[in-house]
């Protein structure tokens, strides 16, 4: 079996590797190097094996008979050294180094806010890791606070979680660490939603929580801290939710330590296989996830695949209405396309704020009114909306584009299709 590492898999320069052909190495095993001026991550091996190729975008490692049991241990001793060397980077999907994020002491105060909001529909591994093992979460919190001098801890997670929430008040026995339970609607794990919400504190689309003395990090990001730290494990594993169009129908499998580096076809077969029809292949979540294919390769920042259901034919012209916190513009048209629809209008999210290169909402989930947007897709022409609209901005679609005579189409229906999850349209608060 063969297993691919792409030499990036994070925010930063691309890893260079430090392995030739032919050459044999273990699981855990350094493979790639972060360049020493450049902010980046190493990436190590996950299996025992050959080294079939080499090239300036992937290793590729032949697997041979591997002890998925062992690996060969981190040797740095300081805490924020082993972290980065164990090539840790934020596990939540933007994939941002995380000695990078831990590296400035508070000096005074400080909070971490651990982001276990599981904010994607379907996604589901997190909570599960937190109910099997909810002491290592606690202690990888308590090692980040250590690290960063901070004199408080929160973990955020969805109210509904109710038995993660009463497991971690019964382990929770430092004063220091609480709970925060967040609202069940999409985009409460955004950073600055979870700042806004858990510290009453609302940033700036280009700030960063550091501007509220916070720091929001992922997690499994804290449990896979706690492996390095303690277990001198490196970054070799990832949790991931498989779910969709499977044999199994209509099912939610978590797998937990699938190694990096193996195929999306090969964790689908540990899960039991895919399905004989479905529309696409998404790594990630509903809202942000990524059309990929069976071949690709599992990589530090993929939390889910989801094998969605087939594509519901569109109207013959279709609007595209984008928003922040949900897909982008590309991914829309290139769903519409294989609804069959053709493009004739594409607006913006009013609070979709342009920042650098990405689109940044001004305030998440809270949502200003979309009806200026959905008329001027209708004045284009178009038949029908297909829109990435966070929770409440979808209420707001849904609020005019009926009257419109415009049906909604929505960037996750596919993907709650799959598993027999209501779609997201009007709601009540």
């Amino acid at each position: 079996m063969k297993f691919v590492f792409p030499l990036k898999q994070h925010i930063g320069a691309a890893s260079e590797s430090i392995v030739v052909p032919k050459e044999h190495v273990h699981r855990g095993q350094l493979i790639a190097k972060r360049p020493e001026t450049s902010l980046g991550a190493n990436i190590f091996s996950s299996v025992d094996g050959t080294v079939d190729s080499v090239s300036e975008t992937e290793i590729i490692i032949n697997e041979e008979n591997t002890d998925f049991s062992k690996y060969e241990s981190l040797k740095e001793t300081d805490p924020i050294k082993l972290v980065e060397e164990s090539g840790l980077v934020g596990l939540g999907g933007a994939g941002f180094p995380t000695y990078v994020k831990l590296g400035k002491k508070f000096e005074s105060g400080g909070v971490i806010a651990v982001n276990a909001a599981e904010c994607e529909p379907i996604l589901s591994h997190n909570i599960y890791r937190i109910e099997k093992e909810p002491q290592k979460l606690i202690d990888g919190l308590k090692i980040v606070l250590e690290i960063t001098n901070a004199g408080k801890g929160i973990i955020c997670l969805k109210g509904i979680h109710t038995e993660a929430i009463k497991i971690l008040k019964n382990a929770i026995k430092d004063p220091n660490i609480s709970i925060f339970e967040l609202e069940n609607i999409y985009p409460v794990g955004e950073e600055r939603a979870i700042v806004r919400d858990a510290l009453g504190v609302l940033l700036d689309p280009e700030l960063l929580p550091l501007a509220a003395d916070a720091i929001v990090i992922n997690a499994e990001t804290v449990f896979r801290l706690r492996e390095a730290v303690v277990e001198k494990k490196p970054l070799i594993d990832k949790d991931i939710t498989v779910a969709g169009k499977l044999k199994e129908n209509a099912s939610i499998h978590i797998l937990q330590d699938i190694p990096l580096g193996k195929s999306v076809g090969e964790v689908i077969d540990t899960a039991g296989g895919l399905g004989t029809e479905y529309g696409e292949i998404i790594m990630g979540g509903p809202f942000t996830g990524k059309r990929t294919t069976l071949d690709v390769p599992i990589v530090k920042t993929t939390g889910g695949i989801i094998a969605a259901e087939n594509f519901m034919p569109g109207p013959q012209k279709i609007g595209l209405l984008v928003c922040a916190c949900g897909a982008d513009k590309e991914r829309l048209e290139e769903q519409a396309a294989s609804m069959g629809s053709e493009v004739v209008g594409v607006e913006y999210c009013k609070q979709a704020k342009q920042v650098k290169n990405s689109l940044k909402c001004e305030n998440p989930g809270k949502c200003p009114g979309q009806v200026e947007k959905v008329m001027a897709l209708k004045k284009a022409g178009a038949q029908a909306v297909l829109i990435s609209n966070c929770t409440d901005c979808t209420n707001t679609v849904m609020s005019c584009a009926p009257q419109l005579k415009l049906p909604v189409y929505h960037c996750t229906d596919g993907a709650l299709r799959s598993v027999n999850y209501k779609m997201i349209r009007k709601f009540k608060n």
